[in-house]
């Protein structure tokens, strides 16, 4: 690969004139570019005397755009060497936006394992907390957002936000702060697994005596058992999306043969 790379002429396009607009688009842009591989580490980005004619934005933008992409370790910015993609053990693949720009892409069964390991390192043990601490408003909570998600369990789109709140709900559960943070820190993560999932041909319904089980455990005080429960929820989910992603791969190569 060469050591300076151009960005993509045909993006200027699609940017807005608003300075915020055009920050948050230069982020995203750049940002999923790097991610999904187009540009690879140790290669250099454009400088900010060619950003203007290469994706339409200002250097004040660029120069901006560069510093969160730096936060979330993606790039350094260095003097005379430029600004160059730092290697991908570096990157933060927990900031909600690496990880979302990770999953918009083309997603492998690499992917949909990963997903899976991390919530399974977090939320059956959190299971087992969550039925030795919880509250009874907390479990009125965990049942309000099941019986939302029984109304809409032939609905993927709108069963996606009553599953997160179930799923966060248990996290805050345990009464740990440290955990309970983790509620926001996998938003993200979950609504990827719910994404992916809702290609799968058999819908969201066949989830739901899963998640039943899950806060039956919890308000019976069985931890042992909500953990179980909650692992054989995930095995279930992650089967789910793998079955969504072959159903995705068939019709593209449908699509492509009826081209």
């Amino acid at each position: 690969m060469p050591a300076s790379v151009r960005f993509p002429s045909s993006t200027a396009a699609g940017f807005q004139s608003s300075s915020n607009t055009m920050h948050a688009t230069a982020v995203e842009q750049i940002g999923s570019w790097i991610v999904q591989g187009r540009f690879l580490p140790g290669e250099v980005l454009p400088n900010a005397d060619d950003s203007k004619e290469m994706i339409g934005v200002s250097r004040s933008v660029l120069r901006e755009a560069i510093k969160v992409l730096a936060g979330k370790g993606l790039v350094e910015s260095r003097p005379k060497t430029g600004t160059r993609v730092r290697p991908r053990s570096d990157w933060n693949f927990l900031d909600p936006d690496v990880l979302s720009w990770r999953y918009s892409g083309s997603i492998n069964h690499d992917d949909v394992k990963a997903l899976f390991e991390l919530r399974r390192a977090i939320e059956p043990m959190s299971a087992a907390l969550a039925a030795q601490r919880a509250t009874p408003e907390q479990l009125g909570e965990l049942n309000s957002a099941l019986a939302e998600m029984e109304a809409y369990g032939d609905d993927g789109e709108r069963f996606a936000e009553p599953d997160l709140v179930f799923h966060q709900t248990i996290l805050r559960m345990t009464g740990n702060e440290l955990m309970g943070s983790l509620a926001a820190l996998i938003e993200t993560a979950l609504l990827m697994s719910f994404r992916l999932s809702n290609d799968n041909p058999d819908g969201q319904r066949p989830s739901l005596p899963l998640h039943r089980a899950v806060a039956e455990k919890i308000a019976a005080k069985d931890g042992a058992g909500a953990q179980q429960a909650l692992l054989v929820l995930l095995d279930h989910a992650e089967e789910d999306v793998r079955r969504g992603i072959e159903s995705r791969s068939l019709r593209r190569k449908v699509q492509e043969q009826n081209k």
